[in-house]
């Protein structure tokens, strides 16, 4: 059915390839990990990359139309968009408060066969004064400049919420590469007992959402190069600010509990 009858202000959306391409790709990268687990070749790791990247792109490019040009993000429908991100993050918050769970039941009660101490006998941890209290910074420093990119936007000026917001992406990919960084100077693996194992899984799975939200709020800083925003139709990067809020207070957490407390 098509979305642009016009009699209701709800968005009845058009058939799209893009949700059959993603589930593909998706099945493609699981796939594509076992291989690379068991047999040592990435090919088609790297494929499902490319697929998942392509349909990203596309599916997103739709998304922009609807909103922008077509006018079918009305407020209801921008209510539900809301209410669809505001779930999302809180099955995110489920999702680590799961690894939270598992470092603080070996951590408060530590197995004979880790030394029945904490980190396990033969772990030296992070200094938390070093890089992890640097990119603490940068993460608290992103967030103010995103909430910058924010005001400005409600205030319509332009040229100061492409400042902050390139400010804030810039702070993403500088996070990220100091994390690389400490990652190939760690003196533990996460075959390293359950200490290795929580540590960079719950690192890990945060860098990635640190990755995801700086691409996020990329293409929304591209958006409002092109001046798709304005003071009151910017849901795309209010919806990005919320992520990256959202990042900023689960790294807090990891800082306080895994790298400081934790070691």
């Amino acid at each position: 059915m098509s979305s642009s009858h016009g009699h209701h202000a709800f968005h009845l959306v058009d058939m799209s390839p893009w949700p059959l391409t993603g589930s593909i790709s998706a099945m493609m990268l699981t796939t594509g990990l076992v291989k690379w687990f068991h047999q040592f070749n990435m090919n088609l790791l790297l494929l499902s990359f490319i697929a998942i990247i392509l349909t990203m792109i596309q599916w997103w490019r739709d998304i922009t139309r609807e909103g922008t040009y077509l006018g079918l993000h009305t407020s209801v429908v921008m209510k539900g968009l809301r209410w669809g991100m505001i779930l999302f993050i809180a099955s995110e918050i489920l999702f680590f408060f799961s690894f939270f769970w598992a470092f603080f039941h070996s951590s408060l009660s530590p197995a004979v066969e880790i030394g029945m101490c904490w980190p396990p006998a033969g772990i030296q941890p992070f200094n938390p004064f070093q890089i992890p209290l640097l990119n603490t910074t940068i993460l608290l420093s992103s967030g103010a400049t995103v909430t910058w990119a924010h005001h400005a936007i409600l205030e319509s000026n332009h040229s100061q919420a492409i400042q902050s917001l390139a400010l804030t992406v810039i702070l993403g990919i500088y996070f990220t590469m100091l994390q690389a960084f400490e990652y190939m100077e760690a003196s533990f693996t996460i075959a390293d007992s359950v200490y290795g194992a929580t540590f960079f899984v719950a690192t890990g799975f945060h860098g990635l959402h640190v990755i995801v939200g700086t691409t996020f709020l990329a293409v929304c800083w591209y958006r409002l190069y092109k001046c798709h925003f304005s003071s009151n139709h910017h849901f795309g990067f209010e919806a990005a600010a919320w992520y990256w809020h959202f990042v900023d207070v689960v790294w807090l957490f990891l800082y306080i509990f895994i790298y400081w407390w934790g070691g």
